[in-house]
């Protein structure tokens, strides 16, 4: 679309703004014409941003529009701005959390994973990721977004693979991933290891179990204290201080473990806190991570009494077959019976539970693939403490990532899972030996032997996760022409509560595989709530689904909403009533440019002259503009989207519409075609840049709008972003619009104080203090006219104030409307007597500030001035006031 646009048909818009039929129309344009690809300006500077991978798990929540739209805001001003931008698309797979979903599903027809076999059941599983992936593609439209299709990404896809078997194999060359039996955190519903921050602590009611072990001999007993009494049955020692008085001669004795009547030693270790409860604790190396440790520095046996689905196993004895929780009860049951159970207290503690599918954690002793964090760690932590870091945006974070990362324990990376990468390991069934390789391994590394199996496990979903940035962008090929053109990228959005997830480990695999930070700023912001400031949950139904929003209220209300709703780093609440506020103001804009449409009718892009004699108004508007567009562009790099959004709104509803537009009136209405040409130069112009201002925040009516308008260039999407104009400055109009517009709103506020309605003409008395004023209003006569309504209108420096007048004072004049008949003394003199007590609480509080030392002390030098000259003012507010009062009970 061109110029052509500037027809008279194409100038009319509809009567009211259609949503549905805009949104459908540009976006299908938009992709159609492939605005959003990347590449486009090969000379340009570029701006990358990667999107947080969605879970092809379902649906896109309102976390996501949230997520999503400011990066939209982001990556559309800065392609505005000139930019080669890249927003890279694509989704996760989401190991755990895909399986359940498709395994529960084949549980609904009767069947289980291993009734189809692994490959039969990849097939199931990729048929659910193409159906959400294609629903996730259509919400992405819905929403608006600019993102670049094709370079579309899948952690599972080729690329990526590759990716991922090249850090794994370089990681195990290097000795940073070892293969090991350690304590883990197991979900025994989904079967499969955890890492730590894949577990949620609840605080639960539970209980302490006070268990009294005699001594082999019998001479003796201790009592050690446990919440989970059915993990006893693999206890192989119990522990107690080197130094404590109370336990000496028992060391090396040993104990009879009851149930089993197994001989378990007593031994010393540091790791006791001799002053906590009885100060003797059991060892159970295979269930617990401390108890593991101990273990290991005595030599102890590790005994699991429980197999991967939380059943007890051969080890327990005669609760062989139980679930964990129902031999707790029977093993409470038989300890108190033989007197070992001396006591139980009710216990409020913290437990583990999956993230995944909500079962308590069993920690575990397994053989799992780990990766050795701390080289890692240090590689990450000194770029930060050494300035070359990631700037984190609140910088608050800064600190809760660091602490994070110095005290990281090493990664547990391999699940017990099908969907996911399959660890590139093989393991020789000859000599026991593992060859990891980066292509399929068909002889074994150590003996040449043949009869070699792949690892069955799959690495952790944020394995593939933390490599985003650079492999879906051609890494490990260096040489990618994406790779050497947009990275490092520029900006990660996302929620705070992933930091430890995924922000910390795309920092330390970027520095340790591409020597780089993956990008230079983390905006973190917070969580969508619901109005009473809930968490957003399916157990609550309080969630929102972005598309119901769009539906009632169009993909622009809710996008302006969310984004302009919270600053960066805290959470805000959603409520039904701001998307509302929102749909209102696009309504706003909608409605103030086609009543500039319907007058500019004839006007082409080559026609707008901002040049030569413009009025108070033009003068005004532009200046306005400019501190505007100065604004917005400084607060979108600050990701202060919030104040962004209160910066448009108020010039956009205020200034533009309330204002100007109804200025403009009189020279768009006037007989003076000069004059109405300049009015129809300015006001294309400021509708023009207007657009393109709102345009990351409403994308689909700004498009809408600017296509009727008088333009060059095919999309707003493409068209440049305002430039603040140093010809536009213009103080003086700021300071006689001021004094009009205070004007006219005191003359408003007075009527409707005494119910004089806007359609009866009034006589107007202006007393200006200063011949400048003065000037102003006598060159701005028709705006006082027009706007007050007047039958008289009288502007005079040496009129006395007359009787029976309102009066309201204003900086550099005071109004008087004579309404005789229609006003009441007695009410006028109480109105007087309140604004008198309101600019006296102002003066003495200004006074006060300006008599506080530290105050002047440490305010810069303007704001002195500043609170210097607003005491000045209501002060002379105050003495006329005082004047004016004297006047009436004369």
């Amino acid at each position: 679309m061109t110029e052509a646009n500037e027809t008279k048909e194409q100038l009319q818009m509809p009567t009211t703004y259609d949503p549905k039929e805009a949104e459908r129309k540009w976006y299908d344009y938009w992709i159609k014409n492939e605005f959003f690809k990347a590449g486009n300006r090969p000379d340009a500077e570029t701006y990358t941003i990667v999107i947080p991978p969605p879970n092809v798990t379902g649906m896109l929540h309102i976390g996501h529009a949230l997520d999503f739209t400011l990066q939209d805001i982001l990556v559309r001003t800065k392609r505005m701005q000139g930019f080669d931008t890249l927003w890279l698309p694509g989704s996760d797979h989401a190991g755990i959390a895909t399986q359940t979903k498709v395994e529960q599903k084949l549980r609904e027809d009767g069947q289980t994973r291993y009734d189809l076999g692994r490959e039969k059941f990849l097939e199931k599983v990729w048929e659910w990721k193409d159906q959400y992936a294609n629903t996730i593609r259509e919400q992405w439209a819905k929403m608006g977004f600019s993102l670049d299709y094709s370079r579309e990404r899948f952690t599972l896809d080729e690329g990526l693979s590759q990716a991922v078997r090249e850090v794994f194999v370089s990681l195990y060359e290097k000795g940073l991933i070892y293969r090991g039996n350690y304590i883990i955190n197991w979900d025994p519903a989904a079967r499969t290891a955890l890492s730590d921050i894949e577990v949620e602590y609840k605080e639960v009611q539970g209980a302490l179990y006070h268990l009294s072990y005699q001594t082999a001999d019998g001479t003796d007993s201790i009592v050690v204290a446990t919440t989970r009494p059915e993990t006893m049955l693999g206890d192989t020692a119990v522990a107690v201080h080197p130094k404590d008085e109370r336990y000496k001669h028992l060391i090396g004795k040993t104990l009879l473990l009851p149930i089993v009547n197994r001989e378990i030693p007593i031994i010393a270790d540091d790791y006791v806190e001799k002053e906590f409860g009885s100060g003797a604790v059991k060892i159970t190396p295979a269930h617990d991570p401390n108890d593991f440790e101990v273990g290991k520095r005595h030599d102890l046996p590790q005994i699991l009494v429980m197999d991967e689905t939380g059943t007890m196993n051969a080890n327990a004895g005669p609760y062989q077959g139980l679930d964990r929780f129902e031999c707790r009860k029977r093993i409470v049951a038989d300890l108190k019976e033989q007197g070992v159970l001396i006591k139980i207290e009710e216990h409020v503690h913290q437990v583990g539970h999956s993230e995944r599918s909500g079962a308590v954690i069993e920690p575990y002793l397994s053989t799992q693939w780990f990766v050795k964090m701390q080289p890692l760690a240090e590689k990450a932590i000194d770029a930060q403490k050494s300035g070359n870091g990631v700037n984190f945006v609140p910088d608050r974070f800064e600190k809760i990532y660091l602490n994070w990362i110095e005290n990281v324990r090493d990664w547990c990376i391999s699940r017990q899972l099908w969907w996911g990468h399959r660890i590139p390991a093989w393991h020789c069934a000859d000599c026991g030996q593992i060859t990891v390789t980066r292509e399929d391994a068909t002889v074994c590394s150590h003996c040449q032997s043949t009869n070699l199996n792949q690892d069955n496990d799959v690495l952790d979903t944020w394995f593939s996760s933390a490599l985003w940035p650079f492999s879906t962008l051609g890494w490990p090929n260096e040489e990618a022409e994406d790779l050497k053109r947009f990275y490092p990228t520029n900006v990660l959005v996302t929620g705070y509560d992933i930091i430890y997830f995924w922000v910390s480990r795309m920092i330390f695999t970027g520095l340790e595989f591409t020597k780089q930070n993956p990008f230079k700023d983390v905006l973190m912001h917070g969580l969508v709530r619901d109005s009473e400031g809930r968490k957003m949950s399916k157990s609550l139904g309080n969630g929102v689904d972005p598309l119901e929003v769009i539906e009632k209220y169009g993909a622009d209300a809710m996008r302006y909403m969310i984004s302009t709703s919270s600053t960066p780093g805290q959470d805000l609440r959603f409520r039904w009533e701001r998307v509302e506020q929102a749909r209102n103001f696009a309504n706003k804009i909608w409605n103030a440019s086609r009543f500039a449409l319907m007058n500019l009718e004839g006007v082409a892009a080559s026609d707008i002259d901002l040049t030569g004699q413009l009025g108070t108004a033009d003068r005004w508007i532009l200046h306005r503009l400019n501190e505007t567009v100065r604004e917005v562009t400084r607060l979108i790099d600050s990701y202060e989207f919030g104040e962004t959004g209160r910066v448009l709104y108020n010039f956009i509803w205020d200034d533009l519409c309330d204002w100007y537009i109804e200025f403009s009136k009189l020279s768009l209405y006037g007989a003076d075609a000069a004059a109405k040409q300049k009015t129809q130069s300015v006001l294309a112009y400021v509708l023009d840049q207007t657009q393109r201002l709102i345009h990351p925040f409403m994308p689909f009516i700004s498009e809408e709008i600017w296509q009727h308008l008088p333009h060059e260039g095919e999309t707003i999407t493409l068209a440049a972003w305002p430039q603040e104009n140093a010809a536009f400055e213009s103080p003086d109009a700021v300071r006689e619009m001021e004094l009009l517009m205070d004007a006219i709103r005191s003359v408003r506020n007075i009527r409707a104080e005494v119910n004089v309605p806007m359609s009866k003409k009034v006589e107007l008395l202006v007393k200006p203090a200063t011949a400048d004023t003065l000037s102003i209003l006598r060159n701005n006569e028709e705006y006082l006219k027009r706007f007050c309504n007047t039958s008289l209108l009288q502007i005079d420096a040496d009129m006395a104030a007359p009787e029976k007048a309102m009066t309201s004072i204003i900086t550099g004049a005071e109004l008087f409307l004579p309404l005789a008949g229609l006003i009441d003394i007695a009410q006028e003199l109480a109105r007087l007597d309140k604004e008198l007590q309101s600019l006296h609480g102002e003066v003495e509080r200004i006074e006060k500030k300006l008599g506080n030392e530290g105050f002047v002390a440490k305010a810069p030098a303007k704001v002195i001035e500043e609170e210097k000259a607003k005491l000045a003012d209501y002060a002379d507010k105050r003495d006329k006031v005082i004047a004016r009062l004297a006047e009436l009970k004369g």
